[in-house]
């Protein structure tokens, strides 16, 4: 037998595109009852531990998405999983409108650890960042003359990150707070400077307004701090978590310090959740991050992951690697990052187009130095599978 004939062939870039090597579920389950949302890949995963995920073919996978930074324990790690257990056989959820005894630990968790004074707990992103710009303005009616404005750096008609004279010129009587991430995670990661950041600190002291620092991303030990405020030496009014408070569990949290703490009873209606059942997954998290050594493996483990990527980007000929802690992203030569994304996924490794040029890579908190190693290895394979489809287009139009 020739076993030179068992090899695969090497797929065209079309192929890597559409993935045409991927066998149907063995589960035999439709999606078609499912409204469509977002594209996803016939795989259908069943289990999960630390870094690695199985499907339905017991294939394994090394996740360096990790449900895009929320799960920071990774997949069903042992601390999580008995802290919900024995919560879910007392009390999962006695409603919105009562005290639970997850709800007021977590709350002063939170506070003794980041210095805040309140928390706000919440079940998503999006709902912690709405009651943000909620609270700004509630302040501003309070402080400010009644000024609502809140500019997001960043975002479309928002001054461009790092720029701090941008920003300056920006602010006007109308505006009650900055809102702006110490890292922005998309297209690329980029992390503020210490100049820009102090800086806005600085010119929010000097003009009465509030600083929020969004961390649903750099939150919960993702940069190497608990915070990643407390990696630059500056103090927000109001910080954002979610993604890794409640470890893969929906949950995210509202902070704020001094007087931002202006909600009162009634000004938020019933958005929060604060159930028993998720409150025990963030205290189960929480307590895990402020372990001793786990936020030093964090930076030692992010400082090898970036070390690792920044050679076989130049070994590929890519561009950039930037980012901090577990956080990073590699900019690409070429608009590429969906062809690699599925070379990957064929090597059992799960990454993350942000951009048509651009991976992004947020392991597990608890990630090994033998994960990175073999992530390397499985992303140098498929740098090389993209290469070599490339040449064969190349050839082909050529001819």
């Amino acid at each position: 037998m020739n076993l030179f004939n068992l090899r695969r062939n090497p797929p065209s870039l079309d192929d890597l595109v559409t993935s045409p090597w991927q066998s149907s579920p063995r589960d035999n389950l439709s999606s078609e009852c499912l409204m469509p949302s977002v594209e996803r890949p016939q795989q259908i995963f069943v289990r999960g531990q630390g870094s690695w995920l199985w499907d339905s073919e017991d294939r394994a996978y090394l996740d360096f998405i990790q449900g895009a930074a929320a799960n920071t324990l990774g997949h069903s790690p042992s601390a999580l999983v008995k802290a919900m257990t024995a919560q879910a056989q007392a009390l999962i959820n006695p409603g919105a409108g009562f005290y639970n005894r997850g709800l007021l630990n977590l709350a002063e968790r939170l506070c003794h650890s980041t210095g805040s004074d309140q928390a706000y707990l919440l079940g998503s992103d999006s709902e912690a960042r709405d009651a943000a710009i909620q609270l700004a303005r509630k302040w501003g009616r309070l402080h400010r003359g009644g000024a609502a404005r809140v500019i997001r750096v960043g975002q479309d008609y928002a001054p461009a990150f790092n720029d701090l004279p941008a920003l300056h010129a920006d602010v006007d009587a109308q505006t009650v707070a900055i809102l702006l991430e110490p890292l922005q995670s998309t297209p690329q990661v980029e992390a503020a400077s210490e100049h820009y950041l102090k800086g806005v600190e600085r010119l929010c002291r000097e003009l009465g307004i509030l600083l929020i620092l969004d961390e649903t991303h750099t939150g919960m030990g993702r940069c190497g701090t608990l915070l990643a405020e407390q990696a630059y030496g500056v103090l927000a009014d109001i910080v954002i978590l979610g993604q890794g408070l409640g470890g893969g569990v929906p949950l995210a949290a509202l902070l704020a310090r001094g007087q931002a703490c202006c909600f009162e009873v009634g000004e938020v209606g019933e958005q929060h959740h604060g159930n028993a059942l998720t409150m025990a997954a963030g205290l189960a998290v929480l307590n895990s991050v402020l372990d001793n050594g786990f936020l030093a493996h964090v930076r030692e483990s992010g400082h090898y992951l970036g070390e690792g990527l920044a050679r076989l980007a130049n070994r590929y000929a890519q561009k950039q690697v930037q980012g901090c802690g577990l956080l990073w992203s590699v900019q690409l030569a070429d608009d590429s990052a969906d062809a690699v994304v599925k070379a990957a996924r064929y090597e059992g490794l799960l990454l993350k187009a942000c951009a048509p040029d651009s991976l992004s890579f947020t392991p597990a908190l608890t990630v090994s130095k033998g994960n990175i190693d073999e992530m390397l290895l499985r992303l140098a394979r498929a740098f090389a599978r993209v290469r070599t489809a490339q040449l064969q287009c190349r050839k082909g139009i050529a001819v």
